[in-house]
């Protein structure tokens, strides 16, 4: 078990803890929801830990086959939905340091798309991805 201590701060912002390592986290309201947008927004937050969750899967099985992925990148695109206001699109675009023939390609596309954080993803959120290989 992990445990995070999140305290709202005042004017829609809210800073985080992660109690092992006491790295801090700050989040603020978006522009477009009463916010100042000085930060990421928890919706922002679910986009970049969906990106660091695939691509910490894949340094995993990459380091088991000594691959090196150094300088891969994920840029996740977040739409909201409005009726509910909630996340309804991340487009994902997956670049990847080795060449389109890369013998273990199936193997790494494989272990980001079953990340826990996407597995944990309510299936109504769509997540195209789109993969670059560019080795």
């Amino acid at each position: 078990m992990v445990k995070t201590i999140t305290t709202y701060e005042g004017n829609l912002r809210c800073s985080a803890v992660h109690e092992p390592s006491q790295a801090h986290v700050y989040t603020d309201a978006p522009v477009d929801n009463h916010g100042k947008g000085e930060s990421f927004s928890p919706t922002d937050l679910v986009g970049a830990a969906l990106a660091g969750c695939m691509s910490t899967i894949m340094g995993i099985v990459a380091e088991r086959k000594s691959i090196s992925l150094t300088g891969m990148t994920i840029e996740v695109s977040k739409h909201m939905s409005s009726d509910p206001r909630r996340i309804g699109k991340f487009e994902v675009t997956i670049t990847v340091p080795l060449p389109p023939n890369h013998p273990d390609r199936a193997l790494l596309e494989n272990a980001a798309l079953s990340c826990p954080v996407k597995k944990s993803l309510h299936p109504d959120i769509e997540i195209p991805i789109t993969w670059n290989w560019i080795g």
